[in-house]
């Protein structure tokens, strides 16, 4: 979290008042601005924890807030201390303790142990932006809480911010899910995070999930979540991103698109090209679709780029979806509730079946893409190459970005297929 002080406003002052709320500093309303109730909630956190009571957020106050994002406080253990009055003190059940911390000993735990003590709210939140940072913390926080979630960093965006892989189940079958492709659809990375953190507490707990018991779809299932393949984008239309020489560049490449309103309007990677015009599955015709449309260089959208994966972010994502090798793969974008599920006419096996008990379990209509944008998406390339289901999924309705209002609603419609992708139909 950078520096941040009385009058700041943003994706970065949306998750400071989420923190302060979580860790009882509230109720604030969450509207990215940072006023007057903002610094006196600030302030009585600093003092509480006999910091300078300055109502700005500094390295030392951005560390303090940390757990209240992330959904976990490292606790030392005192003499004395038993797992259950640890629990007790935090509010929490002793099998989340058990769970985050499956080294403890819970007979005899030792003076000066460190444990992970999950905190009493759900990681991954509802009603606030989501920036590539607040990807991040979720990510952090999730693997902290459930270890048997795999989590690391399988490719670098333009600017250098990590894109996440989490993993999880052991079965014989690999669904690998994606989102944010498309910078202004980021409404779809909390999608995936938040089906990711259902799973795992239902995994933890021996519960089910849409009424399927969790442990029946890890014992026959691996699981790859990619919940942002395009984090800079995401910063941009957010408002995380909104200086600096990468700003700049993309400020200059909307100026010669001005029908595109800025940044709201943005999908492209920072570097302005498509992120999901990238994959060599009819990339030619693509380009000579988009070029006749004006996007002949890098543009706030539909720009194909120099050549195929020639962004680092889809040549990342190709390259673990190749090592990978998924049975099925489900890549989120918004909108218009709709699911697209085949490739120039090419149908995999099973992709009819599973398409059709997705639209039954959301809800969605099932469609070919339209033809100017029917080629050289990531779905495309992987029936192509894979001749395995593939599927884009459009959530919600309305204009992008969507609100962050909608996200309840998108969230329970789109649950089934996420579930039923992993459990089978």
């Amino acid at each position: 979290m950078k520096k941040l002080s009385y009058g700041a406003s943003g994706p970065e002052v949306e998750r400071l008042q989420l923190a302060l709320c979580r860790a009882g500093y509230g109720p604030l309303k969450i509207d990215g601005v940072f006023g007057r109730g903002t610094r006196c909630a600030l302030s009585a956190f600093q003092l509480d924890r006999r910091m300078a009571g300055d109502g700005a957020v500094g390295p030392e106050t951005a560390s303090a807030l940390r757990p209240w994002l992330r959904g976990c406080i490292e606790y030392n253990v005192r003499r004395g201390d038993t797992p259950y009055a640890v629990a007790l003190r935090y509010g929490v059940g002793l099998r989340a303790l058990e769970t985050a911390n499956p080294a403890m000993d819970p007979t005899q735990l030792r003076a000066g142990e460190k444990l992970t003590v999950p905190l009493p709210f759900s990681v991954v939140p509802a009603g606030v932006s989501f920036d590539s940072a607040l990807v991040a913390d979720c990510v952090r926080g999730l693997a902290l809480r459930y270890p048997f979630l795999d989590v690391r960093s399988f490719g670098r965006s333009v600017m250098g911010r990590a894109l996440w892989e989490l993993e999880l189940g052991r079965g014989p079958r690999m669904v690998a899910y994606s989102a944010a492709h498309h910078a202004n659809e980021w409404i779809t990375a909390p999608l995936l995070l938040k089906f990711a953190e259902e799973l795992c507490e239902a995994a933890a707990s021996g519960g089910s999930i849409r009424g399927i018991k969790a442990e029946e779809i890890l014992s026959s299932a691996r699981l790859c979540i990619v919940p942002a393949v395009n984090p800079d984008g995401i910063d941009l239309v957010t408002g995380a991103l909104a200086e600096g020489e990468y700003y700049s560049a993309a400020e200059r490449v909307a100026a010669e698109f001005p029908d595109i309103p800025f940044p709201s309007g943005w999908k492209a990677n920072i570097a302005g090209t498509d992120l999901n015009l990238q994959y060599p599955a009819g990339w030619e015709r693509a380009k000579e679709i988009k070029y006749a449309l004006g996007y002949d260089r890098p543009a706030p959208r539909d720009f194909v780029g120099p050549a195929p994966l020639s962004a680092p972010e889809s040549r990342a994502l190709c390259s673990l979806t190749r090592s990978l090798s998924p049975d099925m793969v489900i890549a989120l974008h918004t909108q218009g509730e709709v699911i697209y599920w085949r490739y120039q006419g090419m149908e995999p096996p099973d992709a009819r079946h599973y398409a059709e008990c997705f639209a039954a379990a959301s809800g969605y209509a099932l469609d070919d893409a339209p033809d100017e944008s029917g080629f050289a998406g990531y779905k495309d390339w992987f029936i192509a190459e894979f001749a395995r289901p593939g599927y884009t999924v459009e959530c919600g309705l309305g204009e992008n970005p969507l609100p962050v209002s909608d996200f309840e609603e998108m969230y329970r419609r789109v649950r089934g297929i996420l579930v039923l992708a992993a459990a089978g139909c």
